[in-house]
């Protein structure tokens, strides 16, 4: 059962937390451990309860009076509480997990070794430890652990070893400042380590022993980074980081880019580049270490109360990670990279049905708010900061993000909270508009030409979008190529005379609105765009092109003229929301026959073309690989042999060959099998599910399908790479049944995942690539069932991807 927000409300009025101690035992067992928890706290004198979801719950004392386990119930043990102070002590045996929450247990493909950490984010820390488990009931934290000896410990406070017995040693960490019940964390396993020190800050990188050389060959980009986003916080601040040690510890099957726990930074261990990486991904990696840095300021030294202000956390990490890594570090160019992973995402989720305010999005519940951590929160709310931050100025910006901190200091506030001291830096002016209108009501502007006109219009979904406001520039091509012209946008009409002229609408991405070209733009874009120059003007004309797809309102055929003179290969990530992968799993399979092998022929003669060895010659090539027909020359590519003069032989590119081969059926189980076993890691390992998932035949497909209801349990990547990997555009015959079946046994499918995985699943198992009637009565009809939270926000949100690829179709 998740908390509800009523049921949040009630306990925090009724108590006030004085301290954690949890002892956690980590020797016992590869699929259990044993956690005792001593809650201290002060009671108004009421009827309420604990959170915890063990595997066995032993004891549960109460100022040592035993309360019978039995009464456990849905994860919650009741409580009869006198007026006072209280002691609270739970003994229980958890299960760790592979699902990425909890206490995540993995094992290391490549050596057999295990390895743990603590994600405690939303409803999972009760499955660490017993804990009121909410956001606004902070409390110092002191953990004892218990681990193998050959194990390095880190938490959210330094580890210091206490003893020794045996094959195990004995830490102790903390007492922490005080924290939310999901900012507790715990690292442990034989990880290697690395330390450094900045302005006093003791600084830790950690990653599993297989990823040793890695971690040594990233670890001065990391360090330097970390360092120049604690002085650039700092300055804008004015406030020191106020937790101590801070380490950042790269860890398996991590479900989100990272997490921000206080002191100890958990981050998906793919971020540390095991082969070729590009700018574009360093970048992104960059700014996530500053967004998960702001976060201990923003989140961390000043909670939301209720998760219908997460975005004071997303929203905020999210403007100051890019805006400190374009500010301070080498990555000057990072709000180009954020055009081109964030903004589509947040502007599609911004325009689907299950749309919802950045702020007060009414999350009635912890489990539907993990939901909301979306483009919404992220990319829209970021966007929405970055236009208060112009229109008050730094000095009342900041002004105001300093004197809420200092009023909050290690408590919870809430979005009026921040607006207050906002208004107060700025001299009064009030914002209530700029709230209604960008913060508290869904849906993005749509910006259009008019050229018959001569206006640039605008729909809003804002019932009085006065504060809708659209600062821009607008690109207009003539006879000296591109020029920029400011433009404001503050009516449903604004005079913009261009003639016959192409035009791109907010060229600098700076506004939130879908402001897709025109006809004559769009014809004219395939003969623009080869020699366009300006990379965020060509990010814009990307992001145009691909938001005016999602509306049904460019043509597929426009989109697959562009593709074939200037294909997008100049975003180098291929990260999961940017250009190459919409290219290769929206487009492709949508366009008219032959776009395939135009776009192939276009990227594999930019890579040709490329300085060897560039980033866009590894762009290019990638597509290059993911696009090709023939067998023969996948094959080589999968061996490492006839690569172009430049591009490096490395695992990453190996795969994305096999998994092309296994979308051609030209390859089989046994080869992938055979090629796994060469190179066992836990990157190969997810690759190889997605390439077998994507034979066309029953047995791969039956091979992906017990991952999604739960006959083969393996961890969260694996699920999601297999689900990816089913749905082929060629392959309907054989994935017909399946497509059939997923509606069938949704709830059974529901029912073998739980918390974050549970949603990705749901989604990634959804039969995509079956666009026909069925299909989408079946969605329809199994939206009207009685659904979790997370699993109807998914399903929604397919069928209404369903319909608008099925709108475009030729």
């Amino acid at each position: 059962m998740s908390l509800t927000r009523a049921e949040a409300e009630h306990r925090a009025g009724v108590l006030a937390v004085a301290s954690y101690d949890v002892e956690l035992d980590l020797t016992l067992a590869d699929d259990v451990f044993a956690s005792r928890t001593t809650i201290r706290f002060r009671s108004e004198g009421t009827a309420t309860f604990v959170d915890v979801k063990p595997r066995a719950l032993h004891a549960v004392r109460l100022d040592g009076r035993a309360i019978d386990p039995a009464l456990l119930a849905d994860g919650r043990v009741p409580l009869e509480l006198d007026a006072g102070d209280q002691e609270l002590v739970v003994e229980a045996t958890m299960g760790f997990r592979n699902d990425g929450e909890g206490l995540h247990r993995s094992v290391d493909p490549a050596d057999g070794r295990a390895y743990v950490y603590g994600m405690s984010f939303m409803d999972a820390a009760p499955s660490v430890f017993a804990c009121f488990d909410q956001p606004d009931l902070k409390a110092p934290y002191t953990m004892r652990v218990t681990a193998p000896a050959d194990w390095l410990v880190v938490g959210n406070a330094p580890a210091r070893e206490t003893g020794s017995e045996g094959a195990a040693r004995q830490w102790e960490l903390g007492p922490t400042p005080p924290l939310a019940t999901y900012f507790v964390t715990l690292v442990a396993g034989p990880y290697h380590r690395l330390s450094a020190e900045h302005d006093g800050i003791r600084l830790g990188l950690s990653a599993r022993q297989s990823l040793a050389a890695t971690l040594e060959r990233e670890a001065d980009e990391l360090f330097t980074l970390t360092r120049q986003s604690f002085d650039e916080l700092h300055r804008l601040f004015g406030i020191r980081y106020p937790f101590g040690d801070y380490h950042q510890a790269f860890v398996p099957e991590f479900n989100a880019g990272a997490m921000e726990n206080p002191g100890c930074v958990t981050v998906r261990d793919p971020f540390l580049f095991e082969g070729s990486s590009t700018r574009a991904d360093r970048s992104f990696r960059a700014a996530l270490v500053a967004h998960e840095m702001a976060h201990q300021w923003f989140g961390n030294l000043v909670t939301p109360r209720w998760w219908d202000d997460l975005w004071l956390n997303e929203s905020f990490a999210e403007y100051m990670g890019y805006r400190v890594i374009a500010d301070a570090t080498e990555y000057d160019d990072a709000w180009l990279h954020q055009s081109y992973a964030r903004r589509a995402w947040g502007i599609t989720a911004d325009q689907r049905p299950t749309t919802h305010p950045v702020a007060g999005n009414a999350a009635e519940d912890a489990l539907s708010a993990l939901q909301n951590f979306d483009g919404i929160s992220y990319a829209r709310g970021c966007n929405v900061l970055r236009q208060l931050a112009h229109r008050l100025g730094d000095d009342a910006f900041l002004g105001g993000v300093r004197e809420h901190f200092e009023l909050h200091r290690f408590g919870n506030a809430t979005m009026h909270d921040l607006f207050a001291s906002w208004e107060r830096a700025a001299g009064g002016g009030g914002l209530d508009g700029f709230v209604k209108d960008w913060l508290l009501t869904p849906g993005a502007d749509r910006l259009e030409l008019d050229r018959a006109a001569g206006v640039v219009r605008r729909t809003s979904p804002a019932a009085h979008p006065a504060d809708r406001r659209h600062e821009i520039e607008v690109a207009v091509h003539g006879p000296d190529g591109w020029t920029r012209q400011a433009l404001v946008v503050d009516g449903p009409a604004t005079p913009l005379a261009v003639g016959d002229a192409p035009v791109l609408l907010d060229a600098t991405e700076t506004t939130w609105a879908v402001s897709p070209p025109d006809a004559a733009t769009l014809a004219a874009l395939p003969g623009l765009a080869p020699t366009m120059t300006d990379p965020q003007l060509r990010a814009t004309m990307w992001n145009s092109v691909r938001l005016g797809l999602f509306e049904g309102v460019v043509p597929l055929s426009r989109i697959a003229d562009l593709l074939a003179t200037a294909p997008p290969v100049e975003d180098t990530s291929d990260g999961a929301r940017n250009l190459l992968p919409w290219v290769l799993d929206t487009v492709l399979p949508l366009a008219p026959a032959g776009t395939t092998e135009r776009f192939h022929a276009a990227v594999r003669a930019v890579a040709e073309a490329a300085e060897p060895a560039s980033e866009l010659q590894l762009s290019a090539f990638r597509a290059t690989v993911l696009s090709a027909a023939d067998p023969g020359e996948l094959e080589r590519w999968a061996a490492g042999a006839d690569l172009p003069e430049g591009v490096a032989d490395d695992s990453d590119l190996r795969w994305k060959a096999r998994r092309r081969l296994a979308e051609l059926g030209a390859t089989d189980r046994a080869a992938l099998d055979a090629a796994l076993e060469e190179e066992r890691s836990g990157s190969t390992t997810v690759h190889h599910a997605r390439a077998v998932a994507s034979l066309p035949s029953s047995e791969a497909k039956e091979f992906a399908w017990a991952r999604a209801t739960g006959e083969v349990s393996v961890p969260n990547y694996e699920v999601k790479a297999a689900g990816i990997g089913m749905w082929q555009a060629g392959q309907r015959a054989v994935t017909a049944p399946f497509a059939e079946a997923y509606f069938e046994r949704l709830g059974e499918i529901v029912a073998a995942h739980q918390g974050w995985v549970q949603g990705d699943v749901v989604e990634a198992f959804f039969p995509i690539t079956h666009l026909d009637d069925a299909t989408e009565a079946a969605a329809a009809a199994a939206l009207e069932q009685d659904l979790p939270g997370a699993v109807r926000r998914r399903l929604a949100d397919r069928l209404d991807e369903l319909r608008r690829r099925r709108a475009v179709l030729p």
